[in-house]
């Protein structure tokens, strides 16, 4: 064989050796898909697995129930200069942009509102504020001369208390008002009671109570 044809021969072999190579099929084991996680619905967040110092902002722990739930349990709570403890039956309501604190007195089927407001100054004077919670409850304005007459004073530690109440009614319904008003700082502080006669004639006790446990902070 010439060598012109041997060389054709070997040029032709690599090519089908090397094509071949080429078409080789690679075995290999792929890993296995991950575990499918359940997705959370729109709008909800799942933190039952989380401590509660833990959760996202304005994420709530699971409820506690059964005998360690602290439902009925009494917390100090407070906003800016003051402090206070709630009774444990008061139930805690949003805060708005003008309450400082606000709670749902509940008994016999009916519903009271206490309201803790600050405003900057004396807010126009005791007098004045009276007579606005007054009006509330359908009752004429008082006159200056009237004032000690119905008011009490409390002291708790450096705050000076002035504490109300008036009975009268909303819309024809006995309505009763337990008040106490605390100037600190160059603020007012107002703690108003306010919702069926009976129900808040019943909280009186509980409210003085709630009161002595206000402090500054």
């Amino acid at each position: 064989m010439s060598p012109l044809l041997l060389t054709c021969a070997a040029v032709l072999t690599l090519l089908l050796v090397g094509g071949c190579r080429d078409r080789e099929i690679t075995a290999y084991r792929a890993p296995k898909d991950p575990a499918a996680i359940a997705p959370v619905p729109a709008g909800t967040t799942n933190t039952g697995d989380l401590p509660p110092d833990h959760l996202p902002i304005g994420a709530s722990a699971p409820t506690a129930t059964g005998a360690g739930a602290m439902a009925n349990t009494a917390v100090p709570t407070g906003s800016d200069h003051l402090t206070w403890t709630a009774p444990a039956h008061w139930t805690a309501k949003p805060v708005g942009a003008m309450r400082k604190g606000s709670y749902a007195v509940k008994g016999d089927g009916v519903e009271a509102d206490l309201s803790i407001t600050a405003f900057p100054g004396d807010t126009g004077g005791l007098l004045a504020n009276l007579n606005r919670w007054r009006g509330q409850i359908s009752l004429p304005p008082l006159a200056e001369n009237q004032l000690d007459a119905h008011r009490e004073h409390l002291d708790l530690g450096s705050l000076h208390v002035d504490i109300v109440g008036f009975a009268g009614t909303t819309n024809g319904a006995p309505t009763r008002i337990l008040g106490a008003i605390v100037p600190l700082g160059g603020e007012t502080w107002f703690f108003k009671l306010m919702g069926p006669a009976t129900l808040v004639a019943q909280e009186k006790p509980v409210f003085l109570e709630f009161l002595r446990t206000v402090r500054p902070r």
